[in-house]
C-alpha cells in the first residue's frame, strides 16, 4: 500500500486516519446520469400514480421502513413535509442524512468514564515518514496525524550529537577529507549496528534488496569507484604497518552551541530531527481539531544530561499544557473530559528515593505506590514484601515526575506489584501480547477494563505495514499503535473506529471498568465528599448478523496512480466483513495460537462484475456478504469498501471506505470514498443496505 509524506497543516484535515471530528455535512454536489436514473426509479416506485409526488404516508414509510430511521435520526426536512417532489427527494439524497455513516450517538460522546474503558487513536514511531530503516524523521509527521485527529503519538528521544555543531561561519566547501571520512565510518558503524539486530536469514535477504544496497552501498559504481581510489591512494606513513585508519582529532567548534536531544529510530539510518522541533510542532498542532487530551509517548535513551535538557524543553514548549503534579497517588484514572487542553506525558516510571544511575540494586515494595505496594504484599501475588522487586531506574526523577497518570512500567507479568497500580501502563509488541493471550487470555482482558495497556507493530515490519488493530481492540487494549505514513488495512479500520469522534471512543460494554463516583458520607467533615467505584457490568451483548448490500452505481472514481486513462479503468466493487468469533472463544484459546480465533480469510467477501470508467453502473448487483454470523459485537466488527481496478496480475485499490458495523446504516445510502492515499475524493457509491442484529 502507499506511503505518504505529511501534508501540509492546510491539508491535513482532509485527509483519513481517525479521529478527526465531524466537521462540514457530508453533501454531495452534483449526481451524474448513472447514479440519476437509480434515484428516478426509486422515487418512482414510492410515488402516487396520479400525482407523481411522495405524499405524507409515502415519506413515512420510506423514512422508517426503507431507510429504517428512527423519529430522531436526521432526515432533513422531509419527515415533516405532507407532500414531497423530485427535487425534495434528490435534495435529501445528496445531504448528509443519506450517509452511509451515522452520526455518532449521545453514548459515543460521553466522555465521563476514566481513560482505560477508551480506544484511543494512537501512532507508532510518528517523527518517521516512510519505512523503519532509512526514512526522514520529521516533525511535520507530527502536525500531520495531530490534524487528523490522532490523540496518542510516539517520539524515540537519543542523546544529541555534537558533531553536528558547526561554527556560525562554516560552510559545505570547508569540510575536509578528514571531516568526511568521519561521517562515513558514523554511517558504517550504523549500518553494522541495524544488521547485527537482524536474523541472519533477514540479514542477507535485505543485503540482496535495493534499500538493502543502499544502506550498504554494496553494488553501486560510487562504492566500488572509492574502493579503486583508495587503493591506489596508499600513504607511506598513515596506518602502513597496521592496515587500520589512524585515530581522528576532533576540532572543537569555536561557536558551539549547547547540545540538545534527537528524535530517530534507533540502530538504523533514519534521519533525525531535534527535539526541541518536535516538542514545538506538538504543540502548535496538538488542540486544533479537539481539546480532548494528547498522550506523548516518550521512549527514552538519553543519559542524565540530555534527560535533563528533555525536561527543561519540555517545561519551556509544554508549560501551558502540562498537568500539575499531584499531592497523593492517583486511586482512579481521570476521564478525558477532565483533561481537555492538556498534554499527558507517558515516560517509565522511576519510584521515589531510587538511584538513578543506572545502578543494579534493587528496591524493596516500600518504595512504590500505596497500590502496588499492597499488591506486593499479597501472599497470592507473584514475590512478597520482603523479596526485592524492582531495579534502580535510569530515567532521572525530574522525567518520570511528568508522567502523572501514564508511567511507563516494564511488563514482566500480569501479576506484578505495578500490575495494580491505576496510572500505570505496559507496552508490549504485537507478539509480546500475543504470547500473554495465548497463557492469560481472560486475566489479560480483565485487566485491560481498569488499566491502560499499549501494543505496537513488530520490529520485523521495516515496510512500516501495519497490525490488525480490531484483533487488539477485542482483547480492551486502549493504545493501538499505528504507522499513520502507510496506507493498509490497519489504518482503513482506525478511520472506521475513530471516525468523527476526537480520537477517543468509549469501549462496549463488558468491556469497561470500575466508574468511579462521588458520593457524600453522613458521617463526612466540613463537607469532606469521598470517591467510591462503581463496577461496571461484565456482559458483553453478542449478536448475530445478516448483512447483504445491493450495489447501484457511483460516479466520480478516484483512479490508481498509474492510471491516466478512463477508458482503460475497470473497477470492481468488494466489501468485506471484519468480525471475529464471540468473546468467550478468546478466554479460552490457551494453548492455541491467537489466529485460530480470527474469522478466515475470505469467508465474509463479496465482490460485483467489472464495469467500466470512473462513473459505473453496476445495475443492483446484491452482495451476500453475511449470512446468520454469530457472536457480533457491532462496535468492534468493520464494513470495508474497496475499489479496485481489475487488471492482470496484481488488482490496484482505487477507492475505499471503512465503516464500523454500529454505524452502518440501513436503506439507499451513499458512500463517500477516500483515495488510495486516504485523501477525501469526490467519489461515491449509491447502495441499499440490508442490515439485520438479532
Amino acid at each position: 500500500m502507499a506511503e505518504t509524506a505529511p501534508l501540509p497543516p492546510n491539508e491535513s484535515v482532509h485527509q483519513a486516519g481517525g479521529g478527526l471530528p465531524s466537521g462540514e455535512d457530508q453533501t454531495i454536489k452534483e449526481v451524474k446520469s448513472s447514479i440519476l436514473k437509480h434515484l428516478e426509479q426509486i422515487y418512482a416506485s414510492h410515488a402516487s400514480p396520479t400525482h407523481k409526488l411522495w405524499h405524507k404516508d409515502s415519506i413515512v414509510e420510506f423514512l422508517h421502513h426503507s431507510q429504517a430511521d428512527k423519529v430522531t435520526d436526521p432526515s432533513g426536512d422531509i419527515a415533516t413535509r405532507d407532500a414531497l417532489d423530485f427535487a425534495g427527494f434528490l435534495s435529501y439524497m445528496t445531504s448528509s442524512a443519506a450517509d452511509a455513516l451515522a452520526p455518532l450517538v449521545q453514548a459515543d460522546q460521553d466522555l465521563t468514564w476514566p481513560l482505560a474503558s477508551y480506544f484511543i487513536s494512537s501512532s507508532h514511531n510518528t517523527y518517521l515518514t516512510g519505512n523503519q530503516l532509512n526514512s526522514d524523521s520529521n516533525a511535520e509527521a507530527y502536525r500531520n496525524v495531530l490534524l487528523r485527529g490522532c490523540r496518542c503519538v510516539e517520539i524515540d528521544v537519543w542523546d544529541g550529537d555534537d558533531s553536528d555543531i558547526e561554527s556560525a561561519s562554516s560552510s559545505d566547501s570547508d569540510e575536509d577529507e578528514d571531516a568526511r571520512e568521519i561521517k562515513a565510518i558514523r554511517k558504517a558503524s550504523r549500518t553494522q549496528k541495524l544488521t547485527s539486530k537482524l536474523p541472519g536469514s533477514l540479514a542477507s535477504r535485505l543485503e540482496k534488496t535495493s534499500l538493502g544496497k543502499k544502506l550498504t552501498g554494496k553494488g553501486s559504481p560510487e562504492a566500488e569507484s572509492k574502493v579503486e581510489k583508495k587503493k591506489g591512494e596508499g600513504s607511506p606513513t598513515a596506518g602502513a604497518t597496521t592496515g587500520t585508519t589512524p585515530p581522528m582529532k576532533k576540532t572543537p567548534s569555536p561557536q558551539a552551541v549547547a547540545v540538545e536531544p534527537r528524535v530517530l529510530h534507533g540502530y538504523t539510518l533514519t534521519k533525525e530531527v531535534s527535539f526541541r522541533e518536535v516538542c514545538q510542532a506538538i504543540r502548535d498542532s496538538a488542540f486544533v481539531v479537539t481539546d480532548l487530551p494528547l498522550i506523548v509517548s516518550l521512549e527514552v535513551h538519553c543519559n542524565q544530561q540530555q534527560q535533563e535538557a528533555m525536561v527543561r524543553i519540555i517545561n519551556e514548549v509544554w508549560r501551558d499544557f502540562l498537568l500539575p503534579q499531584p499531592s497523593d497517588d492517583a486511586k482512579f484514572l481521570p476521564a478525558p473530559a477532565d483533561l481537555r487542553h492538556k498534554i499527558l506525558v507517558k515516560v517509565k516510571y522511576a519510584p521515589p528515593d531510587t538511584h538513578t544511575s543506572g545502578a543494579q540494586e534493587e528496591e524493596s515494595p516500600d518504595r512504590l505506590p500505596p497500590a502496588a505496594a499492597a499488591a506486593a504484599a499479597d501472599p497470592k501475588a507473584k514475590g512478597t514484601a520482603a523479596q526485592k522487586v524492582k531495579k534502580a531506574s535510569k530515567i532521572i526523577h525530574a522525567l518520570s515526575a511528568l508522567g502523572v497518570y501514564t508511567r511507563g512500567v516494564s511488563f514482566k507479568s500480569l501479576s506484578q506489584p505495578e500490575a495494580k497500580m491505576p496510572t500505570h501502563i505496559f507496552s508490549l509488541s504485537e507478539g509480546g501480547v500475543a504470547e500473554v493471550h495465548e497463557n492469560e487470555a481472560a486475566r489479560l482482558f480483565e485487566h485491560n477494563r481498569d488499566y491502560i495497556m499499549r501494543t505496537y507493530p513488530s520490529g520485523m515490519r521495516i515496510g512500516s505495514s501495519n497490525l490488525d488493530p480490531a484483533e487488539f481492540w477485542r482483547k480492551g487494549i486502549q493504545i493501538v499503535a499505528l504507522n499513520w505514513q502507510k496506507w493498509d488495512e490497519g489504518m482503513m479500520l482506525n478511520e472506521g473506529m475513530f471516525a468523527g469522534t476526537g480520537g477517543y471512543v468509549l469501549k462496549p460494554e463488558g468491556y469497561r471498568g470500575r466508574k468511579p463516583i462521588v458520593v457524600e458520607s453522613a458521617d463526612a467533615k466540613d463537607g469532606e465528599k469521598k470517591v467510591a467505584p462503581v463496577p461496571a457490568t461484565s456482559t458483553i451483548l453478542h449478536q448475530h448478523l445478516d448483512l447483504s448490500i445491493t450495489v447501484l452505481a457511483a460516479q466520480n472514481l478516484p483512479m490508481p496512480e498509474a492510471d491516466d486513462k478512463e477508458s482503460g479503468f475497470k473497477p470492481y466493487v468488494k466489501i468485506e466483513l471484519h468480525t471475529e468469533p464471540p468473546h468467550d472463544a478468546h478466554l479460552t484459546v490457551t494453548g492455541t495460537s491467537s489466529s485460530s480465533t480470527r474469522a478466515k480469510e475470505g469467508e465474509y467477501k463479496a465482490r460485483t462484475k467489472t464495469q467500466r470508467g470512473v462513473d459505473p453502473d453496476y445495475k443492483g448487483e446484491t452482495l451476500a456478504v453475511a449470512k446468520g454470523v454469530s457472536g457480533v459485537v457491532p462496535e468492534l466488527a468493520f464494513v470495508r469498501f474497496l475499489v479496485k481496478d481489475d487488471e492482470i496480475g496484481r488488482d490496484d485499490l482505487a477507492a475505499w471506505a471503512c465503516i464500523r458495523l454500529d454505524r452502518l446504516r440501513n436503506g439507499y445510502r451513499f458512500v463517500h470514498f477516500f483515495d488510495r492515499e486516504g485523501n477525501e475524493s469526490r467519489g461515491v457509491l449509491l447502495v441499499k443496505i440490508d442490515k439485520k442484529l438479532f
